[in-house]
């Protein structure tokens, strides 16, 4: 397993490393011939573009999108996704800036409020990275293992609070190295039985009726990112290694680690100002040490920005381990670049309990529909439907998923 997996990074990082020569970050958005929802709405409603010249280099470019969808943990509710992308610097030499809110409800006892941030500094001298979120859930949970069969669920009530904060210096070209915190609690973990979710999973940690869990740590981070859009990732490519370590001295019920490497490549497969890319994605997420809680366990759709397992329940398959590999091809369909598609397909597997090996594949895929909100900071909405065995749904959200 260790072996394959070796294998695949250095097939990979090459690819990554090839994209420092690709990216001329001088190059801006060309939107020239384009059209947004934006001039849609400016149209309908007469309105006239009001030019500011001398702060066209700190321009805010702001986006909200209230619908009803499915969100993370199955189900649908009301969200609103609002996204902020800013610069704090040249656009020549620095990277834009977002902000996400997307605080979500339904009528089931389910709502949450996350907020992520990605500040670049002037320069892109520095990269500040947070994640705080507060979420309650009744989420099911399939127990341990890629086997485990659909109809045999369990459904588990939880409050969690995530606190992550990380800094990153820059070292050489597109190349960060850095530190960060991260805190996750989960309260009042309850099932409708006492005692049932120990006895359902065969997991003896984190699964105590109406316990409280705390995994509080450090990490070290090394970042390679020659992207210059989040929101719609432009040819080049992004690394992300982050180990962590939680430990009783920092108020953590055990000391246990982990590792989370996440590798993206783009692709252009057109010189033009065509939307025309394809999207590789793979990350491996392990954990290390004994007592580690069983949410805090890798799981699909749980990655930092829970966008893995497109088609695929969030919590289906969960482990000590697990690998991830997505495709995705992004072409326009108008020339103006108002309306596009995607279509996707992806695969992950958890490690196994009995013998920690990747036993079981479990693929899925799909297509979406992508609606050019705002040019400037070439945010879609994306409408995505996603397919698996037993599962369907569809997703709709501000931005790529990766």
């Amino acid at each position: 397993m260790y072996k394959g997996l070796l294998l695949l990074f250095s097939v990979l990082t090459p690819y990554s490393l090839w994209a420092q020569k690709a990216i001329d970050h001088s190059k801006q958005i060309d939107t020239t011939g384009k059209k947004d929802l934006i001039d849609i709405g400016k149209s309908l409603f007469h309105i006239e573009n009001k030019i500011d010249t001398s702060k066209k280099d700190r321009s805010l470019y702001f986006s909200i999108l209230p619908l009803s969808s499915a969100v993370p943990g199955g189900g649908r509710a009301i969200f609103t996704a609002t996204t902020a992308g800013f610069y704090l610097g040249e656009r020549s030499t620095t990277y834009l800036s977002t902000v996400t809110f997307s605080p979500y409800f339904n009528f089931r006892g389910r709502y949450g409020f996350p907020f992520r941030s990605n500040l670049w500094l002037k320069d892109n001298s520095w990269t500040i990275q947070g994640d705080t979120r507060f979420l309650v859930y009744p989420q099911n949970t399939w127990g341990l293992g890629g086997g485990t069969p659909e109809f045999n669920k369990f459904v588990v009530n939880y409050n969690y609070f995530r606190f992550y904060q990380s800094a990153l210096k820059r070292i050489t070209s597109y190349l960060y190295a850095g530190v960060g915190y991260n805190m996750d609690i989960y309260m009042d973990i309850e099932t409708d039985n006492p005692g049932a979710l120990q006895k359902f999973t065969k997991y003896p940690y984190g699964t105590s009726s109406e316990q409280t869990s705390y995994s509080s740590g450090i990490t070290a981070n090394l970042l390679y990112d020659s992207r210059n859009n989040q929101f719609n990732p432009l040819p080049g490519a992004y690394t992300s290694i982050v180990y962590r370590v939680n430990a009783h001295a920092f108020g953590s019920d055990a000391d246990w680690q982990s590792i989370y490497i996440d590798m993206r490549k783009y692709i252009s497969l057109t010189h033009t100002n065509e939307h025309n890319v394809l999207a590789f994605w793979t990350y491996y997420w392990k954990t290390f040490g004994n007592g580690i809680p069983y949410l805090n366990l890798p799981s699909i759709g749980w990655d930092p920005y829970q966008r893995s397992g497109r088609g695929i329940e969030q919590n289906r398959y969960r482990g000590k381990s697990l690998v991830y590999f997505e495709t995705e091809y992004r072409r326009d369909i108008l020339e103006n670049g108002l309306l596009g598609f995607v279509v996707f397909a992806n695969v992950n597997s958890v490690s196994e309990p009995a013998t920690n090996r990747f036993t079981y594949w479990r693929p899925a895929g799909g297509t979406g529909l992508r609606i050019k909100f705002n040019k400037k900071s070439n945010t879609n909405i994306a409408v995505d439907y996603g397919i698996s065995q037993g599962y369907s749904a569809i997703i709709l959200g501000l931005g790529e998923a990766f």
